[in-house]
């Protein structure tokens, strides 16, 4: 399929379909930021989908599919950090740097956690918070032998950095 039909059937299956992608969006985020980020994220699976759509049920149906799906997936993402979530009004005192000295070892970890893959900054940090393997998997979409295998890496590379400078 070209790129040209793809952008073709998407606008029109976009400009059919709106109303039931926005009651879908709507039965699932009450926010219109929410909203807003779900309409996209429905929208990329739409546009994702269109070379397996086979004709074999209506094209209604096979949207209502993508949406549905999308947004229950969505719903548990965000169910996952809605309990971290809380407004940061009144909490400019949290959010400052500490006036405090900090241990040079906890500066030096920074500094070699930058130097990581993206990937494995994500699976330091989350480590680093105790997260299991099987959590890091879900929130990074690895397998749980490969967080295992990533992390084992990380901790040999920090191992021996660090008995390069001596802490």
């Amino acid at each position: 399929m070209t790129e040209e039909k793809r952008t073709e059937i998407f606008s029109e299956w976009i400009g059919t379909y709106r109303g039931l992608l926005f009651k879908v969006v709507r039965a699932y985020a009450q926010i219109p930021d929410e909203q807003d980020d779900l309409f996209q994220e429905i929208s990329i699976q739409v546009w994702r989908s269109i070379p397996q759509f086979r004709q074999q049920s209506a094209v209604s149906t096979w949207i209502y599919r993508i949406s549905l799906n999308t947004a229950l997936n969505w719903k548990r993402k965000e169910k996952r950090h809605q309990e971290g979530r809380s407004s940061i009004a009144g909490m400019e005192s949290i959010l400052q740097a500490s006036k405090t000295e900090q241990d040079e070892r906890l500066g030096w970890l920074y500094e070699e956690i930058s130097q990581l893959l993206p990937v494995d900054k994500s699976l330091t940090l989350l480590l680093l918070d105790g997260y299991s393997y099987k959590d890091m998997s879900a929130i990074l979409g690895l397998s749980e032998s490969n967080v295992g295998v990533r992390i084992n890496r990380i901790k040999k590379r920090l191992i021996s950095r660090s008995e390069k400078v001596k802490l």
